[in-house]
């Protein structure tokens, strides 16, 4: 039987890509999405598609209400930031951020991983086309899989270790997209954008959109996804 993986998957270009990774190892992929209060919701709506069509064994969406929080544009009533420079975008933390947004999700799918009986985890973390998020660094990632090995009953017994995969962290966007198309990836049903209309086109301004447009400018493709700005 092939090993499981749970993979952190909200629908979006990378996570969609380390889907098909994982599944390009030889994983049996359980897919972990999340209703976290998120304004561009679409993204789920994506996922639950597109998780099936890229072939994983099971798709969950668990509710995590982060708007209880706020501080977030994401979550919160905040202005997304539309039209700004990259070397703007990578000056400070964004607005965008979610604060330990990965830190919850990465705990969930911890959990879900150990009922599984399943030692690995997938997630799409970026560090190269710099979004200024602190817990998408290869420090946060390598600190939350030391943690995995103390909190968790295979990581005490010493049968098993944990591991957190980040296959994309040191990628650039247009890398990341070119491996996604290489493994049969349709990012038509992949949604980046922070700020959505109501019918689910793609802004074009937001930071995400512009790294994403980026991304595939530098491919030298086409995006296939519908913007009202491109």
């Amino acid at each position: 039987m092939p090993p499981k993986a749970v993979v952190l998957f909200s629908g979006g270009l990378d996570s969609s890509t380390v889907l098909a990774i994982a599944l390009s190892e030889g994983f049996e992929v359980y897919a972990l999405s999340f209703d976290y209060g998120q304004r561009h919701k679409i993204e789920l709506e994506l996922a639950r598609q597109s998780a099936s069509a890229l072939g994983a064994k099971q798709h969950k969406v668990v509710c995590a209400d982060l708007r209880q929080f706020g501080g977030s544009a994401l979550t919160d009533s905040i202005d997304v930031p539309k039209g700004r420079e990259e070397k703007e975008m990578s000056s400070n933390i964004p607005i965008t951020y979610v604060p330990a947004r990965n830190t919850i999700f990465l705990s969930f799918a911890l959990a879900y991983a150990e009922v599984l009986s399943a030692n690995d985890i997938f997630v799409g973390v970026n560090a190269v086309d710099y979004s200024g998020y602190p817990d998408c660094r290869p420090e946060f990632i390598s600190a939350f899989e030391n943690l995995a090995n103390l909190a968790t009953k295979a990581g005490v017994s010493g049968n098993e270790r944990v591991r957190i995969h980040a296959p994309l962290i040191h990628w650039s966007k247009s890398q990341i997209i070119k491996k996604g198309i290489e493994l049969g990836v349709d990012y038509k049903m992949t949604h980046s954008c922070y700020a959505p209309t109501s019918t689910g086109l793609a802004c074009g301004l937001c930071d995400s959109c512009s790294l994403r447009l980026k991304g595939f400018k530098d491919a030298g493709l086409e995006d296939p996804a519908d913007y009202v700005h491109k």
